[in-house]
């Protein structure tokens, strides 16, 4: 009841409160996250070691990324599948999760520094190490190296941490590593003279106090608990987990992409101008962690907001979905404006915060800074707002349109256009191609922006026409439980054409006892204040290839447990039959359920499609497939099983010789076992 009542506070508080509310500790938490990047930086830049260190750092950057990529993937996906083991009340298998994705951290970690020690010196040159800067990229990632394992499980163990109810500690747990790494970075690099190995030293230790606090939570979780038998992988486990967070793969190795393919260019180009190798590097690199941190406002921004958009698209209050979403790209907008002018202004007095160039031409330096912040960064607005997007349709579980705004940028147009332009720049004029490389950004920018507009303004309109549109469910706002004799309860699973609902439907008037059908969308609405349409449409929303990503939202999340919810309060009152909803799953700890499955022959379920809904022979199959592809990923979703496996059912039924023979199979099994219960 008073998670109940926390959902529908999203659906009726004040929207600025509630984004304000939930954005705070989002941006609060990126902002201490990319404090590790940033910090190093500015102290190697103003030692020293000066813009060749920053270069070498630059060049390990995105082979922390690699790592932090595996480790995101399993935490974040390991985060989902908690949050359905909570909806499901089911603590056996997050313990087992939670376990499983540990010890494949942990060994994942293992095989990098297998790879990464060999291949250092080949790598680092593959990421645009100069013979000026590779010494000190191989000692500052040698010891970065060494503490991949503490460094993935640190990442991996906080979103746990999060998932688990408990984002402050998690929080607390990056902040602390933060300080320990501002703290250790002035007295190893300048009071102990280590140079960038004292740079090193001190953002590993970081880690280390937070992979400590984050170690010391693990005994004290709120929603399971870890045991020895926690930690026997189970593979089908780990692989529900990494589907769930294989969004966060992909966009952390998007990232690394484009590290690579900037820093091969950036190498290539400047070692043909006057700039050289190095600085190019040296200035990306204080461009990227400067970037980070508006970024990381806007997707903090962003993130806050998406319990809000996802439980008011469920709830149908389309309203409050464009009022947060205003509100959102407001916000976005004045953080992008506010960055452009800065970047405008004053590039040069941002560059002084990381160094005036110690090590290489300071004039040079300066003079390609100030380039790079005003043209690689000019349509920095337009970046902000296309990572927004992104997040708004994940956020409304809208996976293609997510990864569609998501990968565009970055790696249907960046990639390319950062190869091309400067190509075709030094072909014209010898010298130019390094400034030329700097257009491939705002060129992105501007298309992905295009794009983005246009699926925006798309989908706004689908919401439009969603509210003129008569309301497809029939009215069931008089649907309740009703209470009957103790007794049999009939689970119904049927594949797409096989009449089982009909079959279901018999049989409870046969056994005169209660049938629930779209009853149970109608109650589930009721129970979370989401709208009966979108409970309804839990199979159809996405394609089966994302179809993890999409079960894994939080406002799914929420109409799945409403629904589970209510199966069990109908189990409660007595005797029924449930069709649907992968309700032998959900029962599965009660006594006295009769679990069936029915199927058909294909041409038999194709011909009944054909003859309900008048659909072409085309379109039957298509829908049979469409149909049961979304039953079985819902259902191995919830429960981590197959569907439609013979093994898991008492009674599997071919519905070939009518639902009157199937009703009259299931009605003398649950005669049986009413005698078998009393006897």
């Amino acid at each position: 009841m008073e998670e109940n009542q926390s959902n529908r506070y999203l659906g009726e508080a004040k929207i600025s409160k509630l984004l304000l509310k939930f954005s705070i500790p989002c941006v609060l938490s990126l902002l201490i996250s990319s404090l590790y990047n940033i910090v190093d930086q500015i102290f190697i830049g103003n030692s020293e070691l000066g813009t060749i260190g920053i270069a070498a750092t630059s060049i390990v950057f995105p082979l922390t990324i690699i790592a932090q990529a595996f480790a995101w993937c399993f935490g974040d996906g390991n985060a989902a599948y908690l949050s359905i083991c909570q909806g499901n009340k089911n603590t056996e298998k997050a313990h087992k999760s939670v376990g499983s994705i540990l010890v494949l951290t942990l060994v994942t970690s293992l095989i990098l520094l297998a790879i990464f020690y060999p291949l250092m010196d080949n790598i680092l040159f593959l990421f645009g190490a100069s013979s000026n800067s590779i010494g000190m990229a191989r000692e500052y990632f040698t010891i970065i190296l060494a503490f991949f394992p503490i460094f993935m499980l640190m990442n991996m163990m906080n979103a746990v941490v999060r998932a688990d109810g408990s984002p402050a500690f998690s929080m607390a747990s990056m902040l602390s590593g933060a300080i320990i790494n501002i703290a250790l970075d002035p007295i190893f690099i300048f009071a102990c003279k280590w140079g960038i190995a004292g740079a090193a030293w001190a953002t590993v230790i970081g880690q280390v106090v937070s992979f400590i606090i984050s170690f010391v939570y693990f005994f004290r979780t709120k929603t399971f608990r870890l045991t020895l038998k926690s930690f026997i992988p189970d593979f089908k486990l780990i692989g529900t987990c990494i589907k769930l967070g294989l969004s966060s793969f992909i966009t952390q190795m998007s990232i690394v992409a484009i590290s690579l393919v900037c820093n091969i260019m950036l190498s290539k180009y400047g070692a043909l101008s006057v700039y050289g190798e190095d600085i190019p590097i040296a200035v990306i690199g204080i461009e990227t962690k400067v970037f980070t941190i508006v970024i990381n406002l806007v997707v903090g921004v962003i993130l806050g907001g998406q319990p809000i958009l996802g439980y008011n698209y469920g709830a149908k209050k389309y309203d409050r979905v464009r009022q947060t979403y205003k509100l959102v790209l407001i916000t976005t907008l004045i953080i992008g404006i506010v960055a452009t002018v800065l970047f405008e202004a004053c590039p040069i007095a941002i560059m002084s915060i990381f160094g005036s160039g110690n090590g290489v031409d300071p004039v040079l330096y300066a003079e390609y800074g100030a380039l790079t912040f005003r043209i690689f960064l000019c349509l920095v607005t337009f970046t902000c707002t296309i990572k927004m997007t992104s997040i708004f349709f994940q956020s409304l579980g809208k996976p293609i349109q997510a990864i569609v705004a998501s990968l565009l940028r970055d790696i249907v147009c960046f990639i390319p256009l950062v190869c091309i332009i400067p190509a075709v720049a030094e072909n014209n004029k010898a010298g130019t191609g390094i400034t030329a490389l700097l257009w491939a950004a705002p060129s992105a920018d501007l298309i992905a922006m295009i794009v983005a507009v246009i699926l925006t303004v798309l989908f706004f309109r689908s919401l439009k026409k969603k509210e003129q549109e008569e309301d497809k469910l029939a009215d069931y706002s008089e649907a309740a439980i009703h209470p009957t004799q103790k007794g049999v309860i009939v689970t119904i699973a049927r594949r797409h054409g096989s009449a089982g609902k009909q079959a279901g439907k018999l049989a409870a008037e046969k056994l005169g006892i209660p049938f629930y059908y779209k009853e149970m969308v109608a109650l589930a609405a009721q129970e979370s204040g989401l709208d009966k349409e979108f409970i309804s449409d839990l199979n159809a929303n996405s394609p089966a290839i994302l179809k993890e990503l999409y079960l894994s939202t939080d406002v799914v999340q929420q109409a799945v447990a409403a629904q589970d919810k209510i199966i069990r309060k109908i189990a409660d009152e007595g005797s029924c039959v449930i069709v649907g909803r992968a309700a032998d799953y959900v029962l599965r700890d009660y006594p006295d359920v009769v679990k069936v499955f029915i199927d058909a022959p294909k041409e038999y379920r194709m011909n009944k499609v054909m003859e309900v809904y008048g659909d072409t022979r085309e379109e039957a199959e298509k829908n049979i497939k469409r149909a049961d592809g979304a039953r079985a990923a819902y259902y191995k979703s919830i429960s981590g099983k197959n569907w439609g496996e013979r093994e898991d059912y008492d009674l599997y039924l071919d519905s070939s010789d009518g639902p009157e023979a199937c009703a009259e199979k299931i009605c003398a099994l649950v005669a049986e076992r009413t005698i078998k219960a009393k006897a």
